[in-house]
Parts: structure tokens; C-alpha cells; sequence
């Protein structure tokens, strides 16, 4: 991404942040999106603009990022419900439906995800494609004693299958502990079918396919930032 873009991706993220208001409790989303509208949050609290906020996070990356940039957070066990989510995805298409996982928290994201009273989406330009799986393959966190077992189980789904690292050796471990095995499908024709496979396995915890979740989608390109509403 060029820096330009970066800048305009921030000044979405800035956009998404406009709709918190004092008191609501929000869902902090995990990527580069995410940590601009985590930085903006922690000015507009430390401004006095916004009181009252409490944020529950999607990874331990993002609670560190709100930590350091003083927002007060909180947990499911205190609340149950989020007013507003603001998180980052991999790819988006023309109904809004998603692919997410690439920093690996696509358990806790999704969690959030269904939560959440709103679900704002911010990325840029790049992320949009007609079908899910043109631009990016499926994350699937599974759990280390099933890893081999679902990835061949992904295979005979037509999928080419790679377990997540760290490096060239050391496997990626989820803030879980789980493995992700990335499963590259192609255009995926019908995401709810796949989706409705993935979540029948038992050594599957969660897929990156998050159908039906997202309300609003802020695009920045080069010339514009768009906004998308279900």
C-alpha cells in the first residue's frame, strides 16, 4: 500500500470512530485498520471528548495497542452486548460478506462480530472483489490434536491447504492456542454452503468466513472514502 493510501485508510478509520459516543462499549478489532481507530478512540478520550468508553478487544495485539493508548477495557463477564465494533478485513464482497483471520484472531473477531449492535468494516480499495476467495484464501483455526486430519478434510473440499507459520519453522499459535491451516479455495460460488461444512467438523473452531455480520463497510481509495450500508 502506498503511503497515501495508508493515510486514507487512517482517515477511515477516523470516520468509523465519529459514530462512538460517550458511553458505549466497544469492540476493538485486531490489523492496521484497527490500531488507527484504537489510537483515535485514546485521543478523543484523553481530549475529554469521549467519556465512559469501555473496549473489549479481539486479540492480545489490540488490548496492548488500547492499553498504551489509555482505553479502559472491560470483558465479556462484565458485559455482554457491544454497542459499536470497528475491525479490519481481507476481502469484501458486493453483499458485504467477508473474509478475516489474516492476523489471526478470527475466533475472538467473530465473537465480537456477533455481539455487536454494529459491525463497521474499514479497508481500503484492494480488498474489494466481486467473489470471496478471488483475492484471499479461507483462515481455518483448528485445533493442534486435529490439524492433519482437517487439513485433509479441507483438501477434499478442493482447497490447496498450508499450515500457518511464524518464519520457516515455527507454527503460528492463536491467542487460543490453536493452529490455522490457510485454505485457498478459488472463487467460492456459494460461502454459506462452505461455511455450513466448516462449522459441522469438531476439530474446526472457526472460519474466516464472516457472512451476514458486517453493517457498515468504509472504503478509502486513492480519490474518495466510500461508505457501504447493508
Amino acid at each position: 500500500m502506498s503511503i497515501e493510501l495508508s493515510e486514507l485508510k487512517k482517515a477511515a478509520a477516523h470516520k468509523a470512530v465519529e459514530q462512538i459516543k460517550s458511553g458505549m462499549i466497544i469492540g476493538l478489532g485486531t490489523g492496521s485498520t484497527s490500531v488507527f481507530a484504537i489510537r483515535r478512540i485514546g485521543e478523543l478520550i484523553t481530549e475529554g471528548v469521549l467519556k465512559n468508553i469501555k473496549g473489549i478487544p479481539s486479540s492480545k495485539q489490540s488490548e496492548k495497542e488500547a492499553e498504551m493508548c489509555g482505553v479502559p477495557l472491560t470483558t465479556f463477564d462484565e458485559v455482554q452486548k457491544i454497542d459499536i465494533t470497528i475491525d479490519g478485513a481481507d476481502e469484501v464482497d458486493a453483499q458485504l460478506n467477508l473474509i478475516k483471520g489474516g492476523g489471526g484472531a478470527l475466533l475472538r473477531e467473530k465473537v465480537l462480530a456477533q455481539a455487536t449492535s454494529k459491525q463497521i468494516i474499514v479497508i481500503d480499495e484492494t480488498k474489494l472483489s466481486k467473489v470471496l476467495g478471488t483475492k484471499w484464501h479461507v483462515p481455518i483455526e483448528v485445533i493442534q490434536f486435529a490439524a492433519e486430519v482437517e487439513k485433509k478434510f479441507l483438501e477434499s473440499l478442493g482447497a490447496v491447504v498450508k499450515l500457518r507459520t511464524e518464519g520457516e519453522v515455527k507454527k503460528f499459535i492463536t491467542d487460543e492456542g490453536n493452529f490455522i491451516l490457510d485454505a485457498n479455495f478459488g472463487e467460492i460460488k456459494n460461502p454459506k454452503s462452505l461455511a455450513a461444512k466448516l462449522e459441522a467438523r469438531a476439530g474446526i473452531v472457526e472460519h474466516g468466513l464472516f457472512l451476514d455480520l458486517a453493517d457498515e463497510v468504509i472504503v478509502a481509495s486513492e480519490s474518495v472514502i466510500k461508505s457501504y450500508i447493508k
